[in-house]
This record gives structure tokens, sequence and C-alpha cells, in this order.
């Protein structure tokens, strides 16, 4: 940046640093963000007299030129209105076009054919009256400024980039424990079928999933056959997140640190083909998603960002749009873990995937917005308090239901015997048979009552 420009202060974790030239602002990028934001276009919100890093949004860049004057649009105001609900409107921009060469295409031609969608950008945010202080291209490993005019530190064929790690920005972020996990494809292409055969075994397990569940999800369906359902996912998800207690192995036997592929081929093999697709055809079911929302929190929450991707990646065509319910709770199981990144990503590829879907759209928003995601943990805590006390208080209504039965049923001395039939001669202690004279001294006492004939109380001729 040239004189002209102020200094810009980026913080990590309370460490604050001053970036001072569009070089150390470009080498910033992945750090604010988390990732390489590889096909992108991102603005940042300053604030302050120094420039304070503040809000930021992402979006890929649109294919067709035609559609960058209401990308720009959008993106500004996006911006305005999230740092708005946060703190305060912005009080300057910096922009970023990312976005590596074609087959056949310099990094000088990127620059110069995102041109125009640089000066959209500032016109945008100028119609806010908002100034842009900078916006750069990075493309091939080079930074490009559409805004610094002098060549000594912006030269119009672009600068390269630092090397990784040697930056003052990457110092502080791995002082403070702050990590670039690659770029955004190739955090995408984790949550993304891999297109490996077992493809064809995991697509004929959801076809004979879906003709089973899909009945019992469905608007109309029986309430019965729903709740079985649900029962059924929730009991076999959890024996799935009890395999991924246990981190993944980083490490190989060899003492060779393993790559992220391995390490995924590790946590695809703990599920069956045909297990992740009960449970990707039961996520459909609004109440079962909300249930396994509350798998949140610490190494549980941990292993179900896991264990969502793996379902994610087995969503293959043509069940794609079936990976919104995984993907949602991967971003949320992220978030809520800290994991901004990751949740953004996992986000976006919800929203992808159904444009339409509220939970994943609440989620992105909020998370867009800077919201702590405790508001929601309290209320899903809430929930699953109230449904544990309910269960326990059902739990104990049925007990004391059984007990009252069980002593209803029951007489000391075992059954009561049957009542003998009038004639029959059978006698009680102390009691004659019908139409027979008592014997004894009662009998002849003079003066007593005489015996009373008949049957007694409680046969057919006593009544």
């Amino acid at each position: 940046m040239n004189a002209n420009h102020p200094e810009i202060s980026a913080s990590t974790r309370g460490q604050q640093i001053t970036l001072r030239s569009a070089a150390e602002l470009a080498d910033a990028l992945p750090f604010v963000l988390g990732f390489h934001p590889t096909d992108s276009v991102v603005l940042v919100a300053l604030h302050g007299e120094n420039g304070r890093f503040g809000g930021r949004v992402r979006i890929g860049i649109p294919r067709a030129p035609g559609e960058w004057d209401s990308t720009a649009d959008n993106l500004a105001e996006c911006l305005v209105e999230t740092s708005v609900q946060r703190t305060s409107p912005p009080d300057g921009i910096v922009g970023f076009l990312c976005q590596d060469p074609r087959p056949g295409e310099t990094a000088g031609e990127v620059y110069e054919r995102l041109r125009p969608f640089a000066q959209r950008l500032r016109t945008a945010c100028g119609a806010l009256d908002i100034p842009v202080y900078e916006v750069l291209c990075i493309s091939g490993g080079r930074h490009f400024s559409y805004c610094c005019p002098d060549e000594r530190c912006c030269p119009p064929d672009g600068t390269p980039l630092a090397l990784s790690g040697t930056s003052v920005m990457a110092a502080a972020a791995a002082y403070a424990g702050i990590q670039v996990r690659g770029s955004l494809r190739e955090m995408e292409d984790r949550f993304k079928p891999t297109g490996a055969p077992g493809e064809a075994q995991q697509r004929s397990a959801l076809d004979a999933a879906a003709a089973r569940i899909v009945p019992l999800v469905v608007d109309g369906a029986e309430e019965q056959g729903k709740a079985r359902l649900r029962e059924t996912t929730l009991a076999l998800a959890g024996r799935l997140l009890g395999r991924f207690a246990e981190p993944p192995r980083r490490v190989g036997p060899d003492g060779v640190r393993r790559g992220q592929a391995a390490i995924d081929a590790d946590d695809d093999a703990r599920v069956e083909p045909a297990e992740a697709a009960a449970v990707i055809l039961g996520l459909q079911d609004r109440i079962t998603r909300d249930r396994l929302a509350e798998w949140m929190e610490g190494p549980e929450g941990v292993a179900a960002v896991r264990l969502w991707r793996v379902l994610a990646r087995r969503c293959v065509a043509p069940y794609q749009e079936y990976a919104a319910a995984p993907l949602t709770l991967a971003g949320w199981a992220a978030w809520s873990t800290g994991d901004e990144p990751t949740a953004r990503v996992a986000l976006n590829l919800a929203l992808d995937a159904d444009p339409a879907y509220v939970f994943a759209r609440l989620l992105h928003q909020a998370c867009n917005e800077g919201l702590e995601p405790e508001a929601l943990r309290s209320c899903l805590r809430g929930e699953r308090e109230n449904r544990m006390a309910a269960e326990k208080t059902a739990a104990a209504h049925a007990r004391r239901t059984r007990t009252r039965t069980r002593t209803r049923g029951a007489r000391p001395g075992g059954p009561r015997p049957a009542l003998p039939k009038a004639g029959t001669g059978v006698a009680r202690r102390g009691r004659a048979t019908p139409g027979s004279r008592p014997a004894g001294r009662a009998s002849t006492r003079p003066g007593g009552p005489a015996p009373r004939h008949g049957g007694r109380r409680g046969t057919r001729s006593g009544r």
C-alpha cells in the first residue's frame, strides 16, 4: 500500500499485528479466514483510525460477468449490515479477488480479467459512503493491487507472495495457535463424495434405505411409524458415534505423519454403506436431526464432526440433496467446538445442496453476524434436560402402574379357592353343609336358635 493508505491492524486472539504493505495484507488473508480462499471474493470490514479488522464476507466469484454487479451490491450491503449488528458500521473496507489462472492463462491476465469486478466492488461500497482502501488480486502465487499506483511497492506484473510461515502474521498466528487448514477447495472436497469404486455399493444401499424409510418421513406419514424410525436412527447414530471416540491416527506405524486423505479413509472405513444410508435417510426427519444436534460440545462434538463429514461424503448421486442434513450438523458441531472455518465451509455446502434448508440458513446467518453459539447450546441443553425429565417421570409412572397391577392380582396364601356349588356337600371349617343340622353343644342348647337352612352366602342358592 502507498503512503495514502492507513496502516491496518489485525488481531490474533488478543495479539495486535500491524500490516504496513499490500504484501503483508495478502499474507494475512488465510489467517483471517482460516483457509486459503481459492476462487473467492472476500470483503473485510475495517474499524477505527488504525483500520482494525472486523467482520468479513466471502462468496465464490461468479463465472458470468453479468452477475458481477448484483454480487458486488449484495456483498457490500451484507458486510455493512452484519457490521452494524455486531458493533458499528465499518470505517473502511479491503477486498480480495482470489482465483488461480485457467489453463493457458497467466496470473497477470487473471488480474486484468477481474479488473471490472474490482471496480464494481469499489463503487458498491462507495454508494454506501464507505471507502475502499485496497482491493488485491491473488493469483498464481502473486498479488496485484487495483488501488495502489506506486509501482515501487505494487508493480503491474504483481509481487510474489511471501513464503509460507515467514511473515509477521504467520509468526503471530503460530504463537496464538491459529492454523490455516489448506485451501478452500481442499476443505470442501473433504465433505464431498470421493468418486471411489465403493460409491456404487453406497448408491445401492441408499436406494434400499429410501424405499424403506422415505414413506415414514414424508408429510402425512403415521406418527407411530415415525416414532419407531426416530428411535432406530438415534440408536444407530449413537453406535456410530462411539466408533469415533478415539482421535484419528495422524502418525502411521512407520512413524511418518499421515496425510489428510489417509485419515479420512480411516474414518470412512468405520461406517458400513447400509449404516450410512439408514442414518442419512433418517436425518431427513427434523426431530431426529434436532436430537442429534445435541452432540455439540467437547470430545463428543469433535467426534460428531467426523461422523457427519463421513455421512456427507456418502451422499452420492442422485442423493446430493440429502447431504444438507449431515452438512448442517457438521457445521453446527464445528462452530460450537470453536472451528469456525470448517463451520463456514460446511454450512455453505449445505446451502448449495439445498438453498431452502432453514436450519443451515439460520446457522450461516448467525455465524456471519459473529454471534456466539452458546445461546443455541443453552437452548439445546434445556430441551435435552426437559426431555430426560419427562422420560424419567414416564418411567416412574409406568413402574407404579405395574406395581399396582401386580398388587391387585396377587393374594396372600395363594389363589382364592373356588366357591362350592349348592348341594355338593363340601363343608368349610365351622360350617355345615346346606340342609344338615350342625352337631355340637350349640345345637342342643336349650333356647338356642334353630339352624338356618339353605345355602351359605355367596352361592347361587344363598343369594
